[in-house]
């Protein structure tokens, strides 16, 4: 893997750690939207979380279907938090989501406590 900032090294080594059992395709697009710009100025741990956390929502829920229903994104994201936690835990992953939890103050506590 050479070519590689820090900062990508840092995000791999991050992804592996949270969610071991990720599969390929997934791990890709994750670290591509933990490099995206908006993400840039976060620790890659927290970056990585975020870009985790973005994809199971999206493209293992039905959160999308259901802000289309007219949901607001915080119901919507209460409602879909059970399947996030499936999707994280078939990973590998021992962090979970919650529907009330500020979440950059969980990653840096999960960090904490497993990295």
């Amino acid at each position: 893997m050479t070519g590689q900032t820090k900062r990508q090294k840092e995000m791999r080594k991050a992804l592996r750690q949270i969610v071991p059992r990720v599969p390929f395709a997934d791990a890709e697009a994750i670290l591509e939207v933990a490099r995206a710009g908006h993400l840039r100025h976060l620790p890659p741990f927290i970056a990585v979380w975020q870009a985790i956390t973005s994809r199971v929502r999206h493209e293992y829920t039905d959160y999308d279907q259901l802000l289309d229903e007219g949901y607001d994104r915080d119901a919507a994201r209460f409602f879909v938090v059970d399947d996030m936690n499936e999707v994280l835990e078939e990973w590998g992953s021992g962090s979970r989501v919650s529907g009330d939890e500020d979440m950059q103050s969980h990653v840096t506590t999960s960090s904490q406590d497993g990295a």
